[in-house]
């Protein structure tokens, strides 16, 4: 599945990505490919991409390597839409 994560700031990751888990306000919930759409409001936590994860040098800071082969952002808040294996993360 492909993933999109845009700041106010700059778009800090797209690209593809196995599994994708977010701080939902009713608690976290992770996506795998084909999952059904889903557009959801996000709260402060980490939002964690798994796969092979390439990121750009200018935006590695922002990122945490995790456990599993994947990569966390710290975010304070945002919305999450999933449609048609494509999953944009808007956040703050």
């Amino acid at each position: 599945m492909y993933i999109e994560i845009v700041t106010p700031e700059a778009t800090l990751f797209n690209g593809e990505v196995t599994s994708v888990a977010v701080p939902g306000v009713n608690g976290e919930f992770e996506m795998l490919n084909n999952h059904a759409p889903i557009v959801s409001i996000l709260k402060k936590g980490h939002v964690k991409i798994f796969g092979e994860i390439q990121l750009d040098e200018d935006v590695e800071d922002k990122f945490v390597k995790g456990n599993d082969r994947g990569m966390w952002l710290a975010i304070n808040s945002g919305t999450i839409e999933l449609k048609d294996n494509k999953i944009i993360v808007l956040a703050d």
